[in-house]
Protein backbone atom coordinates (compact mmCIF):
# COMPACT_ATOMS: atom_id res chain seq x y z
CA UNK A 1 0.00 0.00 0.00
CA UNK A 2 2.82 2.48 0.58
CA UNK A 3 4.44 2.11 -2.13
CA UNK A 4 1.31 2.31 -4.75
CA UNK A 5 0.60 5.49 -2.88
CA UNK A 6 4.05 6.69 -3.36
CA UNK A 7 3.39 5.55 -7.36
CA UNK A 8 0.18 7.79 -7.07
CA UNK A 9 2.15 11.04 -5.49
CA UNK A 10 4.61 10.97 -8.01
CA UNK A 11 2.50 10.70 -11.09
CA UNK A 12 0.89 13.90 -9.70
CA UNK A 13 3.91 15.45 -9.14
CA UNK A 14 5.22 14.94 -12.99
CA UNK A 15 1.56 16.14 -13.62
CA UNK A 16 1.84 19.53 -12.00
CA UNK A 17 4.96 20.33 -13.49
CA UNK A 18 3.46 19.93 -16.92
CA UNK A 19 1.05 22.24 -16.24
CA UNK A 20 3.21 24.55 -15.11
CA UNK A 21 6.07 24.72 -17.72
CA UNK A 22 3.64 26.76 -19.78
CA UNK A 23 4.48 30.15 -17.95
CA UNK A 24 8.30 31.27 -18.02
CA UNK A 25 10.00 33.95 -17.79
CA UNK A 26 11.73 35.50 -20.18
CA UNK A 27 15.52 35.93 -20.82
CA UNK A 28 16.83 39.25 -19.98
CA UNK A 29 17.93 39.25 -23.39
CA UNK A 30 14.84 38.78 -25.00
CA UNK A 31 12.89 41.04 -22.65
CA UNK A 32 15.05 43.99 -23.80
CA UNK A 33 14.43 43.55 -27.39
CA UNK A 34 10.73 43.00 -26.79
CA UNK A 35 11.09 46.49 -25.20
CA UNK A 36 13.25 47.88 -28.06
CA UNK A 37 10.35 47.49 -30.33
CA UNK A 38 8.46 49.79 -28.35
CA UNK A 39 11.36 52.01 -27.73
CA UNK A 40 13.56 51.91 -31.31
CA UNK A 41 10.84 51.61 -34.03
CA UNK A 42 13.66 53.34 -36.46
CA UNK A 43 16.65 55.39 -36.44
CA UNK A 44 14.98 58.41 -35.53
CA UNK A 45 13.62 56.91 -32.33
CA UNK A 46 17.46 56.66 -31.05
CA UNK A 47 18.07 60.06 -31.63
CA UNK A 48 15.16 61.06 -29.61
CA UNK A 49 15.97 58.80 -26.43
CA UNK A 50 19.86 60.19 -27.00
CA UNK A 51 18.77 63.66 -27.20
CA UNK A 52 16.35 63.37 -24.39
CA UNK A 53 18.80 62.35 -22.12
CA UNK A 54 21.23 64.96 -23.15
CA UNK A 55 18.65 67.50 -22.54
CA UNK A 56 17.86 65.68 -18.97
CA UNK A 57 21.68 65.71 -18.39
CA UNK A 58 21.65 69.90 -18.29
CA UNK A 59 23.75 70.15 -21.47
CA UNK A 60 23.75 73.51 -23.67
CA UNK A 61 25.52 72.13 -26.41
CA UNK A 62 24.25 68.92 -28.78
CA UNK A 63 25.39 67.23 -31.47
CA UNK A 64 24.12 64.65 -33.96
CA UNK A 65 26.18 62.70 -36.26
CA UNK A 66 24.63 60.19 -38.80
CA UNK A 67 25.94 58.09 -41.31
CA UNK A 68 23.09 56.08 -43.71
CA UNK A 69 19.75 56.27 -43.26
CA UNK A 70 20.76 56.30 -39.43
CA UNK A 71 21.21 52.07 -39.26
CA UNK A 72 24.79 52.69 -40.06
CA UNK A 73 26.04 54.76 -37.01
CA UNK A 74 24.25 57.23 -35.31
CA UNK A 75 26.35 59.90 -32.61
CA UNK A 76 24.94 62.03 -30.35
CA UNK A 77 27.75 64.17 -28.15
CA UNK A 78 26.66 66.78 -25.11
CA UNK A 79 28.42 68.52 -22.63
CA UNK A 80 25.99 67.87 -19.43
CA UNK A 81 27.17 66.73 -16.48
CA UNK A 82 27.73 63.01 -17.46
CA UNK A 83 28.47 59.48 -15.83
CA UNK A 84 31.03 57.73 -13.82
CA UNK A 85 31.66 53.75 -14.13
CA UNK A 86 29.32 52.60 -12.12
CA UNK A 87 26.46 55.01 -13.52
CA UNK A 88 27.33 54.06 -16.96
CA UNK A 89 26.58 50.31 -15.85
CA UNK A 90 23.34 51.07 -14.07
CA UNK A 91 22.25 52.76 -17.21
CA UNK A 92 22.23 49.69 -19.30
CA UNK A 93 20.41 47.75 -17.00
CA UNK A 94 16.64 47.83 -17.34
CA UNK A 95 14.95 50.20 -15.61
CA UNK A 96 17.82 52.38 -14.50
CA UNK A 97 17.16 55.86 -13.77
CA UNK A 98 18.16 58.65 -11.87
CA UNK A 99 14.48 60.16 -12.64
CA UNK A 100 11.98 58.14 -10.27
CA UNK A 101 12.57 57.47 -6.70
CA UNK A 102 8.83 56.65 -5.34
CA UNK A 103 5.35 55.71 -7.17
CA UNK A 104 4.58 60.00 -6.01
CA UNK A 105 7.27 60.65 -8.70
CA UNK A 106 5.23 59.11 -11.43
CA UNK A 107 2.24 61.70 -10.87
CA UNK A 108 4.41 64.88 -11.22
CA UNK A 109 6.66 63.95 -14.17
CA UNK A 110 9.31 66.90 -14.96
CA UNK A 111 11.66 65.29 -17.29
CA UNK A 112 12.40 63.57 -20.95
CA UNK A 113 13.43 60.03 -19.63
CA UNK A 114 12.25 58.64 -16.87
CA UNK A 115 11.81 54.82 -17.28
CA UNK A 116 15.21 53.87 -18.03
CA UNK A 117 14.56 51.39 -20.72
CA UNK A 118 15.72 53.39 -23.72
CA UNK A 119 19.68 52.91 -23.12
CA UNK A 120 19.08 48.94 -22.82
CA UNK A 121 16.86 48.76 -25.12
CA UNK A 122 18.71 50.37 -28.01
CA UNK A 123 22.42 48.26 -27.22
CA UNK A 124 19.95 45.30 -27.36
CA UNK A 125 19.94 45.96 -31.22
CA UNK A 126 23.05 47.67 -32.03
CA UNK A 127 26.50 47.63 -30.99
CA UNK A 128 26.62 50.64 -28.11
CA UNK A 129 29.72 52.39 -27.46
CA UNK A 130 29.46 54.63 -24.34
CA UNK A 131 31.97 57.44 -23.56
CA UNK A 132 31.16 59.47 -20.34
CA UNK A 133 33.16 61.49 -18.05
CA UNK A 134 31.81 63.83 -15.49
CA UNK A 135 32.58 67.30 -14.26
CA UNK A 136 35.51 67.12 -11.51
CA UNK A 137 37.14 63.52 -12.99
CA UNK A 138 40.24 63.51 -14.29
CA UNK A 139 39.08 60.62 -17.38
CA UNK A 140 36.20 59.45 -17.91
CA UNK A 141 34.71 55.40 -19.00
CA UNK A 142 34.17 53.52 -22.19
CA UNK A 143 31.84 51.04 -22.10
CA UNK A 144 31.11 48.52 -25.06
CA UNK A 145 27.83 46.40 -25.49
CA UNK A 146 26.97 44.08 -28.48
CA UNK A 147 23.73 43.46 -28.81
CA UNK A 148 22.74 43.06 -25.17
CA UNK A 149 26.17 42.21 -23.98
CA UNK A 150 28.92 43.82 -22.00
CA UNK A 151 32.12 43.41 -23.73
CA UNK A 152 34.36 46.10 -22.25
CA UNK A 153 34.91 48.46 -19.58
CA UNK A 154 37.91 51.15 -19.61
CA UNK A 155 39.13 54.31 -18.67
CA UNK A 156 38.98 56.78 -21.29
CA UNK A 157 40.14 60.36 -21.56
CA UNK A 158 37.66 62.10 -23.24
CA UNK A 159 36.05 65.76 -22.67
CA UNK A 160 33.15 66.62 -19.71
CA UNK A 161 29.31 65.31 -21.01
CA UNK A 162 28.15 62.03 -22.56
CA UNK A 163 28.89 60.38 -26.08
CA UNK A 164 26.70 57.67 -27.49
CA UNK A 165 27.64 55.78 -30.54
CA UNK A 166 25.14 53.25 -31.72
CA UNK A 167 26.40 51.20 -34.88
CA UNK A 168 24.75 48.66 -36.91
CA UNK A 169 21.25 49.11 -35.83
CA UNK A 170 19.03 46.19 -35.92
CA UNK A 171 21.94 44.00 -37.00
CA UNK A 172 20.68 41.44 -35.30
CA UNK A 173 16.79 41.62 -36.39
CA UNK A 174 17.31 41.51 -39.91
CA UNK A 175 13.09 41.35 -40.05
CA UNK A 176 13.02 44.59 -37.75
CA UNK A 177 15.17 46.30 -40.69
CA UNK A 178 13.54 45.29 -43.86
CA UNK A 179 10.43 47.44 -42.30
CA UNK A 180 12.64 50.57 -42.63
CA UNK A 181 11.68 52.59 -45.24
CA UNK A 182 14.35 54.42 -48.33
CA UNK A 183 17.06 56.07 -46.31
CA UNK A 184 15.39 59.45 -47.90
CA UNK A 185 12.68 58.93 -45.62
CA UNK A 186 14.53 57.83 -42.65
CA UNK A 187 16.76 60.77 -42.85
CA UNK A 188 13.67 62.99 -42.98
CA UNK A 189 12.45 61.75 -39.35
CA UNK A 190 15.43 62.30 -37.90
CA UNK A 191 15.68 65.81 -39.58
CA UNK A 192 11.88 66.51 -38.30
CA UNK A 193 13.01 65.17 -34.73
CA UNK A 194 15.69 67.20 -34.12
CA UNK A 195 14.17 70.28 -35.69
CA UNK A 196 11.68 69.61 -33.00
CA UNK A 197 13.91 69.68 -30.10
CA UNK A 198 15.36 72.90 -31.49
CA UNK A 199 12.53 74.54 -31.38
CA UNK A 200 10.87 73.98 -27.95
CA UNK A 201 15.43 74.38 -26.27
CA UNK A 202 16.10 77.78 -27.53
CA UNK A 203 18.65 78.10 -24.90
CA UNK A 204 20.38 75.20 -26.75
CA UNK A 205 22.74 74.98 -29.60
CA UNK A 206 22.06 72.08 -31.87
CA UNK A 207 24.10 70.84 -34.96
CA UNK A 208 23.33 67.94 -37.10
CA UNK A 209 25.64 66.43 -39.43
CA UNK A 210 24.50 63.74 -42.11
CA UNK A 211 27.03 61.68 -43.79
CA UNK A 212 29.73 64.27 -42.62
CA UNK A 213 27.72 67.29 -44.41
CA UNK A 214 26.69 69.72 -41.86
CA UNK A 215 23.07 70.31 -42.78
CA UNK A 216 21.44 71.99 -39.76
CA UNK A 217 23.15 74.50 -37.19
CA UNK A 218 20.79 76.49 -34.61
CA UNK A 219 22.82 78.56 -32.10
CA UNK A 220 21.59 79.36 -28.67
CA UNK A 221 22.06 83.07 -29.24
CA UNK A 222 18.93 82.84 -31.60
CA UNK A 223 15.27 83.34 -30.58
CA UNK A 224 11.96 81.16 -31.20
CA UNK A 225 11.07 83.26 -33.69
CA UNK A 226 14.23 83.06 -35.58
CA UNK A 227 14.71 79.36 -34.54
CA UNK A 228 11.27 79.04 -36.17
CA UNK A 229 11.80 81.18 -38.94
CA UNK A 230 14.90 79.12 -40.11
CA UNK A 231 13.16 76.21 -39.88
CA UNK A 232 10.57 76.58 -41.65
CA UNK A 233 11.38 78.79 -44.09
CA UNK A 234 9.22 81.45 -44.02
CA UNK A 235 10.45 85.21 -43.69
CA UNK A 236 7.05 87.01 -42.92
CA UNK A 237 5.44 88.43 -39.63
CA UNK A 238 4.38 85.45 -37.12
CA UNK A 239 0.92 85.70 -35.05
CA UNK A 240 2.45 85.66 -31.56
CA UNK A 241 0.90 83.76 -29.03
CA UNK A 242 1.00 84.43 -25.08
CA UNK A 243 -1.96 83.58 -22.86
CA UNK A 244 -1.91 81.98 -18.89
CA UNK A 245 -4.57 80.71 -17.23
CA UNK A 246 -3.57 80.03 -13.26
CA UNK A 247 -0.80 78.33 -13.81
CA UNK A 248 -1.24 77.04 -17.26
CA UNK A 249 0.43 78.99 -20.20
CA UNK A 250 0.25 78.58 -24.43
CA UNK A 251 2.71 80.21 -26.25
CA UNK A 252 4.03 80.29 -29.81
CA UNK A 253 4.29 81.95 -33.12
CA UNK A 254 1.89 80.85 -35.47
CA UNK A 255 2.21 81.99 -39.32
CA UNK A 256 -0.63 84.11 -40.64
CA UNK A 257 -4.19 82.24 -41.53
CA UNK A 258 -3.64 84.55 -45.19
CA UNK A 259 0.12 82.74 -45.61
CA UNK A 260 -0.43 79.07 -45.00
CA UNK A 261 -0.57 76.90 -47.72
CA UNK A 262 -2.93 73.56 -48.43
CA UNK A 263 -2.11 70.05 -47.31
CA UNK A 264 -1.15 68.17 -44.33
CA UNK A 265 -0.88 70.55 -40.68
CA UNK A 266 2.53 71.81 -40.15
CA UNK A 267 2.16 72.71 -36.65
CA UNK A 268 4.75 71.32 -34.27
CA UNK A 269 2.90 71.06 -30.85
CA UNK A 270 5.11 70.67 -27.81
CA UNK A 271 3.69 70.08 -23.70
CA UNK A 272 6.16 70.93 -21.12
CA UNK A 273 9.22 71.02 -23.50
CA UNK A 274 8.11 67.73 -24.63
CA UNK A 275 7.22 67.11 -28.79
CA UNK A 276 4.44 65.57 -28.61
CA UNK A 277 1.38 64.50 -31.44
CA UNK A 278 -2.19 65.61 -30.47
CA UNK A 279 -5.33 66.22 -31.81
CA UNK A 280 -6.83 68.25 -29.44
CA UNK A 281 -4.39 70.71 -29.23
CA UNK A 282 -4.12 71.27 -33.45
CA UNK A 283 -8.18 71.40 -33.12
CA UNK A 284 -7.84 74.37 -30.61
CA UNK A 285 -5.34 76.01 -32.86
CA UNK A 286 -7.90 75.48 -35.41
CA UNK A 287 -10.85 76.69 -33.63
CA UNK A 288 -9.08 80.28 -32.23
CA UNK A 289 -8.35 80.93 -35.96
CA UNK A 290 -12.23 79.86 -37.22
CA UNK A 291 -13.31 81.84 -39.54
CA UNK A 292 -9.96 83.78 -40.21
CA UNK A 293 -8.40 79.85 -41.74
CA UNK A 294 -9.75 78.74 -45.34
CA UNK A 295 -11.32 75.58 -45.69
CA UNK A 296 -8.54 72.92 -46.79
CA UNK A 297 -5.85 74.80 -44.92
CA UNK A 298 -4.05 74.03 -41.49
CA UNK A 299 -2.37 76.17 -39.13
CA UNK A 300 1.71 76.40 -39.32
CA UNK A 301 4.23 77.36 -36.43
CA UNK A 302 4.77 75.79 -33.22
CA UNK A 303 2.86 75.87 -29.60
CA UNK A 304 4.24 75.57 -26.39
CA UNK A 305 2.03 74.52 -23.50
CA UNK A 306 3.47 74.96 -19.86
CA UNK A 307 1.15 72.89 -17.38
CA UNK A 308 1.36 71.92 -13.70
CA UNK A 309 3.31 68.75 -14.11
CA UNK A 310 0.91 66.56 -11.93
CA UNK A 311 -1.87 67.72 -14.59
CA UNK A 312 -0.16 65.88 -17.32
CA UNK A 313 0.15 62.25 -18.02
CA UNK A 314 3.19 61.17 -20.34
CA UNK A 315 3.45 57.15 -18.93
CA UNK A 316 0.47 56.75 -21.47
CA UNK A 317 2.98 55.45 -24.76
CA UNK A 318 5.60 53.78 -24.85
CA UNK A 319 7.80 55.98 -26.37
CA UNK A 320 6.41 58.84 -24.66
CA UNK A 321 4.81 60.69 -28.27
CA UNK A 322 1.45 61.23 -26.92
CA UNK A 323 0.49 62.65 -23.44
CA UNK A 324 -3.28 62.54 -21.42
CA UNK A 325 -4.31 66.00 -20.04
CA UNK A 326 -6.87 65.55 -16.10
CA UNK A 327 -8.85 68.72 -18.02
CA UNK A 328 -8.71 68.59 -21.33
CA UNK A 329 -11.66 70.49 -21.76
CA UNK A 330 -10.04 73.76 -20.25
CA UNK A 331 -6.58 73.34 -21.86
CA UNK A 332 -8.50 73.19 -25.17
CA UNK A 333 -10.14 76.35 -23.84
CA UNK A 334 -7.06 77.92 -23.24
CA UNK A 335 -5.56 77.20 -26.30
CA UNK A 336 -8.38 78.59 -28.36
CA UNK A 337 -8.78 81.60 -25.94
CA UNK A 338 -5.26 82.31 -26.58
CA UNK A 339 -4.90 81.76 -30.54
CA UNK A 340 -8.27 83.90 -31.20
CA UNK A 341 -7.33 86.70 -28.91
CA UNK A 342 -3.97 87.13 -30.94
CA UNK A 343 -5.97 87.18 -33.64
CA UNK A 344 -8.19 89.87 -32.27
CA UNK A 345 -4.39 91.51 -31.61
CA UNK A 346 -3.74 91.16 -35.20
CA UNK A 347 -7.34 92.61 -36.43
CA UNK A 348 -6.97 95.43 -34.60
CA UNK A 349 -2.94 96.67 -35.83
CA UNK A 350 -3.99 95.64 -39.11
CA UNK A 351 -6.58 98.53 -38.59
CA UNK A 352 -5.29 100.99 -37.41
CA UNK A 353 -2.28 100.65 -39.94
CA UNK A 354 -4.94 101.15 -42.77
CA UNK A 355 -7.27 103.27 -41.09
CA UNK A 356 -5.26 105.15 -38.65
CA UNK A 357 -4.97 108.16 -40.65
CA UNK A 358 -7.83 111.18 -40.49
CA UNK A 359 -10.15 110.81 -43.61
CA UNK A 360 -12.47 112.54 -45.42
CA UNK A 361 -15.80 111.40 -45.43
CA UNK A 362 -16.61 109.86 -49.16
CA UNK A 363 -20.65 111.54 -48.31
CA UNK A 364 -18.67 115.33 -47.95
CA UNK A 365 -21.17 117.85 -49.53
CA UNK A 366 -19.18 121.03 -51.26
CA UNK A 367 -21.04 124.34 -51.36
CA UNK A 368 -21.25 126.09 -54.21
CA UNK A 369 -18.65 128.64 -55.19
CA UNK A 370 -16.59 127.31 -53.04
CA UNK A 371 -12.98 125.69 -54.10
CA UNK A 372 -11.70 122.80 -52.99
CA UNK A 373 -8.41 123.32 -51.53
CA UNK A 374 -5.90 120.27 -51.94
CA UNK A 375 -2.96 119.47 -49.42
CA UNK A 376 -0.81 117.10 -49.10
CA UNK A 377 -3.51 115.72 -46.58
CA UNK A 378 -5.90 115.28 -48.58
CA UNK A 379 -6.73 111.86 -50.07
CA UNK A 380 -7.20 111.62 -53.98
CA UNK A 381 -11.05 112.34 -54.61
CA UNK A 382 -12.67 108.91 -55.96
CA UNK A 383 -12.50 108.43 -59.87
CA UNK A 384 -14.86 105.95 -61.64
CA UNK A 385 -13.74 105.75 -65.67
CA UNK A 386 -16.19 104.00 -68.28
CA UNK A 387 -14.27 100.98 -69.47
CA UNK A 388 -12.81 101.33 -73.09
CA UNK A 389 -14.74 98.43 -74.44
CA UNK A 390 -18.03 99.52 -73.07
CA UNK A 391 -19.61 102.98 -73.11
CA UNK A 392 -22.53 104.14 -70.33
CA UNK A 393 -25.38 105.24 -72.82
CA UNK A 394 -27.71 107.93 -71.24
CA UNK A 395 -31.08 108.45 -71.64
CA UNK A 396 -32.81 111.12 -73.13
CA UNK A 397 -34.29 111.78 -70.11
CA UNK A 398 -30.88 111.25 -68.02
CA UNK A 399 -30.16 113.79 -70.28
CA UNK A 400 -32.10 116.20 -69.85
CA UNK A 401 -31.73 116.53 -66.07
CA UNK A 402 -30.52 119.91 -64.84
CA UNK A 403 -28.68 120.04 -61.38
CA UNK A 404 -30.67 122.13 -59.28
CA UNK A 405 -29.25 124.25 -56.52
CA UNK A 406 -31.06 124.43 -53.30
CA UNK A 407 -29.54 126.60 -50.11
CA UNK A 408 -26.20 126.68 -52.27
CA UNK A 409 -26.07 122.68 -52.38
CA UNK A 410 -25.91 120.51 -55.34
CA UNK A 411 -28.47 118.21 -56.20
CA UNK A 412 -29.95 116.05 -58.65
CA UNK A 413 -33.44 115.01 -59.79
CA UNK A 414 -32.38 111.34 -62.17
CA UNK A 415 -34.58 109.22 -61.12
CA UNK A 416 -33.91 105.46 -60.21
CA UNK A 417 -32.63 103.35 -62.69
CA UNK A 418 -34.98 100.58 -63.98
CA UNK A 419 -34.14 96.91 -62.90
CA UNK A 420 -32.93 94.60 -65.41
CA UNK A 421 -34.23 90.94 -65.05
CA UNK A 422 -33.76 88.63 -63.10
CA UNK A 423 -30.45 86.59 -63.41
CA UNK A 424 -31.71 83.42 -64.77
CA UNK A 425 -28.61 80.51 -65.00
CA UNK A 426 -25.01 81.52 -62.96
CA UNK A 427 -22.20 81.08 -65.57
CA UNK A 428 -18.89 81.56 -65.24
CA UNK A 429 -16.69 84.62 -66.16
CA UNK A 430 -14.69 84.06 -69.51
CA UNK A 431 -11.63 85.83 -70.87
CA UNK A 432 -13.89 86.37 -73.56
CA UNK A 433 -17.23 88.50 -71.56
CA UNK A 434 -14.14 90.68 -70.01
CA UNK A 435 -12.82 91.83 -73.97
CA UNK A 436 -16.25 92.60 -74.88
CA UNK A 437 -18.15 93.47 -71.81
CA UNK A 438 -20.70 90.47 -72.34
CA UNK A 439 -21.49 87.95 -70.27
CA UNK A 440 -24.06 85.46 -69.10
CA UNK A 441 -24.50 87.03 -65.56
CA UNK A 442 -26.88 89.32 -66.90
CA UNK A 443 -24.46 91.69 -65.62
CA UNK A 444 -23.99 95.01 -67.01
CA UNK A 445 -20.20 97.06 -66.56
CA UNK A 446 -20.54 100.43 -66.01
CA UNK A 447 -16.97 101.04 -64.77
CA UNK A 448 -13.69 100.51 -63.75
CA UNK A 449 -11.59 102.47 -60.95
CA UNK A 450 -7.94 102.61 -60.85
CA UNK A 451 -7.16 99.23 -62.81
CA UNK A 452 -7.93 97.24 -59.87
CA UNK A 453 -11.74 97.27 -59.71
CA UNK A 454 -14.36 96.60 -62.37
CA UNK A 455 -17.88 97.88 -60.96
CA UNK A 456 -20.84 96.24 -62.48
CA UNK A 457 -24.71 96.39 -61.78
CA UNK A 458 -27.40 93.77 -62.43
CA UNK A 459 -30.53 93.39 -60.76
CA UNK A 460 -29.71 92.49 -57.46
CA UNK A 461 -27.56 95.70 -57.11
CA UNK A 462 -23.76 96.69 -57.27
CA UNK A 463 -20.90 93.74 -57.89
CA UNK A 464 -17.62 94.69 -57.67
CA UNK A 465 -14.57 92.35 -59.35
CA UNK A 466 -11.33 92.63 -58.30
CA UNK A 467 -9.82 92.59 -61.76
CA UNK A 468 -6.38 90.57 -60.45
CA UNK A 469 -7.86 88.09 -58.93
CA UNK A 470 -10.42 87.51 -61.94
CA UNK A 471 -7.65 86.98 -64.26
CA UNK A 472 -5.73 84.56 -62.07
CA UNK A 473 -9.34 82.53 -61.94
CA UNK A 474 -9.45 82.65 -65.84
CA UNK A 475 -5.52 81.61 -65.59
CA UNK A 476 -6.11 78.65 -63.11
CA UNK A 477 -9.61 77.79 -64.77
CA UNK A 478 -7.39 77.62 -68.12
CA UNK A 479 -4.63 75.66 -66.43
CA UNK A 480 -7.60 73.13 -65.18
CA UNK A 481 -8.76 72.60 -68.39
CA UNK A 482 -5.33 71.64 -69.97
CA UNK A 483 -4.71 69.55 -66.96
CA UNK A 484 -7.65 67.66 -67.14
CA UNK A 485 -6.98 67.27 -71.00
CA UNK A 486 -2.90 66.77 -70.23
CA UNK A 487 -2.13 68.94 -72.95
CA UNK A 488 0.12 71.84 -70.93
CA UNK A 489 2.55 72.80 -73.39
CA UNK A 490 5.75 73.04 -72.08
CA UNK A 491 9.45 74.38 -73.36
CA UNK A 492 12.46 73.55 -71.35
CA UNK A 493 15.13 76.37 -70.12
CA UNK A 494 18.16 76.62 -71.28
CA UNK A 495 19.61 76.95 -67.52
CA UNK A 496 17.19 74.91 -65.29
CA UNK A 497 16.20 76.57 -62.47
CA UNK A 498 17.62 74.84 -59.65
CA UNK A 499 15.99 75.25 -55.90
CA UNK A 500 17.40 73.78 -52.33
CA UNK A 501 14.35 71.45 -50.88
CA UNK A 502 14.56 69.77 -47.44
CA UNK A 503 14.16 66.26 -46.78
CA UNK A 504 10.26 66.08 -46.42
CA UNK A 505 9.90 68.21 -49.45
CA UNK A 506 12.10 65.83 -51.35
CA UNK A 507 9.87 62.79 -49.91
CA UNK A 508 6.93 64.92 -51.42
CA UNK A 509 8.22 65.48 -54.95
CA UNK A 510 8.90 61.77 -55.34
CA UNK A 511 5.50 60.49 -53.71
CA UNK A 512 4.01 63.07 -56.41
CA UNK A 513 6.53 62.80 -59.05
CA UNK A 514 3.51 61.65 -61.45
CA UNK A 515 1.39 65.16 -60.64
CA UNK A 516 3.95 67.38 -61.17
CA UNK A 517 5.49 65.70 -64.45
CA UNK A 518 1.89 66.25 -65.56
CA UNK A 519 1.45 69.80 -64.38
CA UNK A 520 4.27 70.31 -66.78
CA UNK A 521 7.29 70.50 -64.89
CA UNK A 522 10.36 67.61 -65.46
CA UNK A 523 12.82 67.24 -62.29
CA UNK A 524 15.85 65.69 -62.24
CA UNK A 525 17.92 65.03 -58.95
CA UNK A 526 21.03 67.08 -58.59
CA UNK A 527 23.74 66.50 -56.06
CA UNK A 528 24.42 63.76 -53.70
CA UNK A 529 23.99 65.50 -50.30
CA UNK A 530 21.50 64.24 -48.05
CA UNK A 531 19.27 67.80 -48.74
CA UNK A 532 19.63 67.80 -52.55
CA UNK A 533 18.85 70.32 -54.76
CA UNK A 534 16.60 69.74 -57.52
CA UNK A 535 16.90 71.47 -60.59
CA UNK A 536 13.36 72.09 -62.14
CA UNK A 537 12.72 72.54 -66.22
CA UNK A 538 10.10 75.73 -65.50
CA UNK A 539 6.83 75.61 -67.41
CA UNK A 540 6.32 78.22 -70.08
Amino acid sequence: MKAKSYHLILNYQQEFTVIMSKIRILPEQLANQIAAGEVVERPASVVKELVENSLDAGADRIEIEIEGSGTRMIRVIDNGEGMDEDDILLSIERHGTSKINTEKDLSAITTLGFRGEAIPSIGSVSRLTIISRPHGKELGTRVLVNYGKLLEVTEYGSRYGSSFEVRNLFGNTPARKKFLKTQRTELAHIDETVKNYALCSPDITFILRINNRETLHLSNTLSPRQRLTRLINYHGEFLEINHSQGQSQVQGYLVPPDKVSAGPSKLRVFVNNRAVRDRMIVHGVAEGLRSFLMKGKNPAGFIHLTLPAEEVDVNVHPAKQEVRFRQAADVHRLISSGVSNAMEKEQNRLRAHVFGGERRAATTRIPIGVEERKTSDSPEPFHMEPLPFERVEKSDEHESSIPLQENGIITTSEPAPTPLPPVENEKVLTENDVSTGKNGHNLRIIGQFDDLFIFCRNSEGLLVIDQHAAHERLLYEKLKKQYVENRIPKQNLLFPETVELSLVQIQLVEKHGEQIEKMGFSIREFGEAPISSLPFLHLL
